[in-house]
C-alpha cells in the first residue's frame, strides 16, 4: 500500500499521448492523483478542463499551455499550475518527446470538454 512501481507511459487512444497513472484511487488516494504522461512531438491533449487544481511539472522537452486564447511557452524544470476549472491545452512543440508529472486534487480526476461534456479519459485516473 506504500511503495508502488512506477509504470513508463502506455500508448493510449489519444494520437501521441502515452499514460501511467502513478497514484490514484486504486492506490488508496482519496483526494489526490498522478500521472506521468509522454507526449510525442506535435502532440497536443484535447482542449479540457478540470473541476479541481492541476499542478504539471515539465520533466523533459518543452512546450506550450494554452488558456483562454493565450500562449504560454514552458519547458523541462518549469511548472505549471492550472486552477480548477480553467479550459487549457497543452502542446509538445519540440522536436523531442514532451514528459510531464502532473498531480490533481482530486481522484478519479473529473474532465469536461470546453462545451461543459464529461471528458471519459481511456485511463484509469
Amino acid at each position: 500500500m506504500y511503495v508502488h512501481d512506477q509504470h513508463a507511459p502506455a500508448a493510449t487512444p489519444i494520437p501521441g499521448v502515452a499514460h501511467a497513472t502513478l497514484a490514484g484511487s486504486a492506490e488508496g488516494l482519496r483526494h489526490l492523483s498522478v500521472w506521468r504522461q509522454s507526449m510525442a512531438p506535435g502532440g497536443c491533449t484535447p482542449p479540457h478542463s478540470h473541476s479541481c487544481e492541476e499542478v504539471v511539472m515539465c520533466d523533459a522537452g518543452s512546450g506550450e499551455v494554452h488558456i483562454g486564447g493565450v500562449v504560454h511557452r514552458f519547458r523541462a524544470g518549469q511548472t505549471l499550475v492550472l486552477p480548477a476549472g480553467v479550459p487549457h491545452q497543452i502542446f509538445n512543440t519540440a522536436e523531442e518527446p514532451l514528459v510531464t508529472t502532473a498531480v490533481f486534487a482530486a481522484t478519479p480526476v473529473p474532465v469536461a470538454l470546453p462545451d461543459g461534456e464529461a471528458l471519459e479519459l481511456p485511463w484509469r485516473s
